[in-house]
């Protein structure tokens, strides 16, 4: 296969409607890697939780703004990189989301569902754009 053919590159319109594709897709390229069904569920609920937090943190639900999406199949791993253009943030500075006191707050463990779904899972603000790049990496099993 060549690199194109293990790519898939989404944009869309910063609207909770598209997360529906952006479901579709990352299920597609997990069943294509052989991912089992828990690892497909794995990621799948994190793509679609990376969408969520670029629309509604990123973007603060504003449709004129572009949410970019990469899907790449590797040897024995996929990537999915969420890219937003909102001001970035401080990942540092998250709350512990099963601290006490933060139980029953109604949002905030958005990044920590992906961190426990998934590998791999870093931010990235590029120098010199607005924005934050969310990677995630889920492993296939040896």
């Amino acid at each position: 296969m060549s690199p194109q053919a293990d790519e898939v590159r989404l944009e869309f319109p910063s609207r909770f409607e598209f997360l529906s594709v952006l479901n579709s897709v990352a299920e597609e390229m997990a069943q294509q890697m052989g991912f089992d069904e828990e690892a497909l569920n794995a990621i799948t609920i994190s793509v679609v939780e990376a969408g969520t937090n670029a629309i509604q943190h990123g973007h603060q639900e504003d449709p004129n703004k572009i949410t970019r999406v990469l899907f790449r199949k590797e040897e024995n791993r996929l990537v999915v990189v969420v890219r937003d253009e909102g001001g970035g943030f401080d990942p540092s500075q998250l709350g512990n989301p099963v601290a006490k006191e933060n139980l029953f707050a109604e949002s905030g463990r958005g990044v920590y569902i992906l961190r426990s779904f998934m590998d791999e899972v870093d931010f990235r603000f590029p120098e010199g754009a607005t924005g934050t790049e969310c990677q995630l990496v889920k492993y296939l099993p040896r």
